[in-house]
């Protein structure tokens, strides 16, 4: 049955509850006018919703997720007709949203998301490095889509044990800046796309400098080469059928070892590549596997010992913390994307990834501020601050030019 759309809460002025002041400092009004250009989506027609303004309502979509598409588009206006005029921009109807979201498409988004959302933490970002190295995790995840005739031949639906589940599924890789929790790199596909094909895309977003934490379903030869060319380092967990024999034993009970394409290349000693294994129990905690084996990039014991890789590793559960705030605390429990076609399902992803970004940047700025770890900060908190207390936004004039003082 088809929901009723909702309105914002009662007694709320329109003006007090929604702008685009966050989303504005993170993605200014300049280079979204550049990304437009770029993309050949720069409005002609600059009063009849213009591109800019189209750019933006992708994002605050993402922070009113419960809200009906034209709720929200009222509530923006309201602070543009400040600017403009009354009669500046009509409130579409229903109809009308989706054909200008159409008309915008996904590459702006996109555009956008690849130029801007970057790691952002600083030397006094605390939580975010590991001595020299700037921790990142890489993981994927599933987000529900609407049950359209459209995305269910796009993006395909999942088998169950009776049929096949009720939503169609985007399913997206990306790394996460553990201290920050900025998702960025991310690669969107189908279903049926695994999350090691979507990450030979993330990877190219590593740089030197980086030190990579991955799941044991990640590791391949190929991909592991991929990632340790960018210049990053790595520290992956490996299956346990793995083999890996003990060539060279460090003073820190970690070895080093040969990693082979493939069983004849082992025998032909061709195509390794070296790496450091560290390996490691934890006991007396309940549901910990016998083995944990990891390998890494870092072969040197005295710069990063095994005791202190081992209680690294477990810090990739930063991306699992980072994939909930945009899966459950934005986006919200249970709630399936709205858009009906697979360009606005991208579309919708991406203002999701964009509006996360700001929500995080405005946290990284707080907790430096306060000298805090941006862990202990709230995300929902923040969330429903930016929804509900942010200053009227003054700086969308209809031609894009600097509005006057």
């Amino acid at each position: 049955m088809a929901g009723v759309p909702a309105g914002l809460p009662p007694g709320i002025r329109i003006s007090d509850h929604i702008s685009l002041g966050v989303i504005a400092r993170a993605f200014p009004p300049e280079r979204v006018q550049q990304v437009l250009a770029e993309t050949g989506k720069a409005s002609e027609r600059e009063r009849d919703l213009p591109a800019q303004v189209r750019v933006y309502y992708a994002i605050a979509l993402a922070l009113y997720m419960g809200s009906s598409t034209r709720e929200v588009l009222r509530c923006l206006l309201e602070g543009l007709r400040w600017l403009w005029g009354a009669a500046a921009v009509k409130v579409a109807g229903k109809s009308g949203i989706s054909q200008a979201r159409s008309r915008l498409g996904e590459a702006p988004l996109r555009r956008l998301y690849e130029q801007v959302v970057q790691p952002i933490a600083t030397r006094a970002t605390k939580g975010a490095w590991y001595r020299q190295w700037r921790l990142v995790s890489l993981d994927g995840s599933c987000l529900d889509v609407g049950d359209t005739p459209e995305n269910s031949a796009h993006f395909g639906t999942p088998g169950a044990s009776r049929g096949q589940t009720a939503f169609p599924q985007l399913r997206f890789v990306a790394l996460v800046e553990n201290g920050t929790h900025v998702l960025f790199g991310a690669q969107l596909g189908r279903y049926a796309d695994s999350e090691t094909t979507l990450a030979h895309g993330v990877l190219a977003a590593l740089r030197p400098g980086m030190l990579c934490l991955a799941d044991r379903y990640f590791f391949g030869h190929a991909l592991w080469q991929r990632a340790a060319g960018t210049g990053a380092d790595l520290l992956w967990r490996v299956k346990g059928n793995l083999r890996l024999p003990r060539e060279t034993v460090l003073a820190d009970g970690s070895y080093l070892t040969t990693l082979y394409p493939s069983e004849k290349d082992r025998r032909h000693r061709t195509g390794g590549v070296r790496v450091r294994v560290v390996e490691y129990r934890l006991e007396g905690i309940a549901g910990a596997e016998p083995l944990y084996r990891l390998v890494s990039t870092i072969l040197d014991a005295a710069i990063a010992p095994a005791a202190e890789l081992a209680a690294l590793y477990h810090e990739r559960w930063e991306i699992e913390a980072a994939l909930a705030e945009l899966k459950t605390q934005l986006r919200g429990a249970r709630v399936v994307l709205r858009s009906k076609t697979p360009e606005l399902v991208k579309q919708e992803v991406w203002g999701l990834l964009l509006a996360h970004f700001a929500v995080r940047g405005l946290m990284h700025e707080a907790a430096l501020q306060a000298d805090e770890d941006p862990d202990r900060l709230s995300f929902s908190h923040t969330v429903r601050v930016v929804r509900r207390k942010l200053p009227q936004f003054a700086a969308l004039p209809p031609s894009g030019q600097a509005c006057p003082a």
